[in-house]
């Protein structure tokens, strides 16, 4: 990862590190790189989701080496309350404490809503939103009592507008936004921010794999996919990326934003603009 600029380098190391974060979903994309730049600032991280056991310690061990960190790891699935518990209790004996908690964990899944399978739309909202419920839980306690704490909540450009044939996913982020403000109103006392990023298209490994099929099924170029297909809502045409998500996400941590609560933040190239 590419340092911050100078400017805010020197100021966010120092403030933040030493702290403790929880990101779920974070073995790969958005995630990964949120908890990157977060131990890049100083922060302690566990990581959290799904994947092939030697790769994710190649990613966890990589984060200690690179950023002097403790990188720890959790494998609790999201749809399961006990094991969100667990995962809390295992980063608080970790780390002592969980200062930050970002809740990015999610799956999706594209159909009409009369053929939609009810077991995917009950998969997505435990994971999309109930999980985010079960950890905010968890780790609220104790950042009221320590008057200091950061929850941002991974929503999407889906939970401030809809796109056909994502029910589930739609009521989803709608849903964590409507989580965010509410967790927000009765943190704001305690010293405890509670936002909600909203990405449009990030390009993803798991989005590029799309763009190949999708060309193909559609006759067109990949080009014309990006294009014309999945970037013709965003204005500028252009995918976010993953560092800027983090840069945001990281930022929401800082002592600057904290006056930032029970925020929906659109990172989206103009899309909800229109």
């Amino acid at each position: 990862m590419h340092s911050p600029h100078p400017s805010t380098a020197a100021k966010s190391p120092r403030e933040l590190a030493g702290k403790s974060a929880i990101i779920t979903g974070s073995t790969s994309g958005i995630g990964l790189g949120i908890a990157q730049a977060l131990a890049e600032a100083g922060l302690n991280v566990m990581l959290n989701g799904f994947g092939e056991p030697g790769e994710i310690e190649r990613i966890r061990a990589g984060i200690e080496q690179e950023f002097g960190v403790t990188a720890a790891y959790s494998g609790a699935d999201m749809t399961r309350p006990t094991e969100i518990a667990a995962m809390v209790e295992d980063a608080i004996r970790a780390f002592g404490q969980v200062d930050v908690l970002v809740n990015n964990a999610g799956i999706q899944h594209v159909e009409p809503v009369e053929t939609f399978p009810p077991e995917k739309w009950d998969a997505i909202l435990a994971i999309n939103l109930s999980a985010a419920f079960h950890g905010i839980r968890a780790v609220l306690g104790g950042m009221k009592e320590r008057r200091w704490g950061r929850i941002i909540n991974m929503a999407s450009t889906h939970g401030l507008v809809a796109s056909p044939y994502k029910s589930a996913y739609v009521a989803a982020k709608h849903g964590i936004i409507g989580l965010t403000k509410t967790v927000a109103l009765e943190a704001a006392e305690f010293g405890v921010t509670v936002n909600a990023i909203c990405p449009a298209y990030v390009l993803t490994s798991l989005v590029e794999k799309q763009i190949p099929d999708t060309a193909k099924a559609r006759g067109i170029s990949e080009d014309e996919v990006v294009r014309t297909v999945l970037l013709a809502a965003q204005p500028t045409r252009r995918f976010v990326t993953v560092e800027q998500v983090s840069a945001l996400a990281l930022f929401l941590c800082t002592d600057a934003a904290a006056s930032i609560t029970g925020a929906s933040l659109p990172i989206d190239g103009g899309w909800t603009a229109q």
